[in-house]
């Protein structure tokens, strides 16, 4: 049996102690390799490399409009099962995360309605996490 393939994303932080507190302690990535530049985490089975660099561009560089929010751009994430997006956006609220879009449900009543929030990193860099009810709609065109 084949399994989907894992995607391989690194990124720049400018302090990896808070890059690991960040990413392994809030979000419960488990740290894999390492180096005094660079630390490996397991984001769901995906790999995730913080690279000791400063960032290329403002985290303000671009945004896209998207049902009525500025959407960062670039950003990553994951989607997530329904219930696992609420207990993160709850776990994240308890921590006193400041979100750049808040949780919320997008796209009502639509192809592509779905839970979303976004959120920086300490080194600046966007993530959104999402969720569908109905994982069947991950694609579906909303036009």
């Amino acid at each position: 049996m084949s399994r989907m393939p894992r995607f391989h994303f690194a990124f720049a932080v400018d302090d990896l102690a808070r890059a690991r507190e960040f990413y392994g302690r809030l979000l419960g990535c488990p740290e894999g390799r390492s180096s005094d530049r660079w630390v490996d985490f397991d984001l769901c089975g995906h790999q995730i490399v913080a690279h000791l660099a400063p960032p290329r561009e403002s985290p303000d560089a671009a945004s896209n409009a998207v049902d009525g929010d500025e959407v960062p751009v670039p950003h990553f994430g994951l989607i997530l099962e329904w219930q696992a997006w609420h207990d993160l956006a709850g776990r994240l609220t308890a921590a006193g995360t400041e979100f750049v879009i808040e949780p919320h449900v997008r796209f009502k009543g639509e192809a592509g309605e779905q839970a979303t929030m976004f959120l920086r990193d300490p080194a600046g860099n966007a993530l959104e996490f999402k969720a569908f009810q109905d994982e069947a709609r991950v694609f579906a065109r909303t036009f």
